[in-house]
C-alpha cells in the first residue's frame, strides 16, 4: 500500500519507476546542448539590429566573431542575404531594415569532448528553422 493515500499500488509501479529514471547527457547530447546556446545566442542578441545590404557583411563578420568567442566554438558562418534586404528594401524610403531570421542562413560548428557538432539556421516554410546536421567524433552516442 501506498503510505500517501492508503491505496494499493500498482504493480508496475517498478517498471514505470525505472523507465522514467533520469541519467546524466552523454558527450555527444552535451556537445548538442552546446550548439543550441550559441544559436540561442546570435539569434536573440542580433535580432532587431538595424541592416542594409552595405552594412550586411560588417555584420555578419561581427556576429561570427561574437560567437566564436563562446567555449566550444570552432566555426560560426554566417550569410546576410543581401538579395532578400534588396527585396525588403525595394520601394521603401527607407535605405535598412531591422536583422530577422529571414535574412540569415548560418552554420555552427561545436567540437565539445572531441563530438563535433554541425548545425544550420536557413528558412523552411516561412520560419528560420535552427537544425543538428550531423554528431560525429568519438562514439557518437558516447
Amino acid at each position: 500500500m501506498s503510505e500517501s493515500d492508503d491505496e494499493p499500488e500498482s504493480a508496475d509501479s517498478e517498471t514505470a519507476t525505472a523507465s522514467t529514471a533520469t541519467t546524466a547527457p552523454t558527450t555527444a547530447e552535451t556537445a548538442c546542448f552546446e550548439a543550441g546556446i550559441k544559436f540561442g545566442t546570435l539569434y536573440h542578441q542580433f535580432a532587431g539590429t538595424p541592416v542594409s545590404p552595405d552594412s550586411a557583411p560588417s555584420l555578419a563578420r561581427a556576429m561570427e566573431d561574437s560567437i566564436e568567442n563562446q567555449p566550444h566554438c570552432v566555426d560560426v558562418t554566417v550569410d546576410v542575404r543581401t538579395d532578400a534586404l534588396d527585396s525588403e528594401l525595394a520601394g521603401s524610403a527607407a535605405d535598412y531594415t531591422e536583422l530577422t531570421g529571414r535574412f540569415l542562413e548560418v552554420e555552427i560548428v561545436v567540437d565539445y569532448e572531441g563530438h563535433e557538432v554541425v548545425t544550420q539556421m536557413a528558412m523552411e516554410d516561412g520560419y528560420p528553422l535552427m537544425k543538428v546536421v550531423s554528431v560525429s567524433g568519438r562514439d557518437a552516442g558516447d
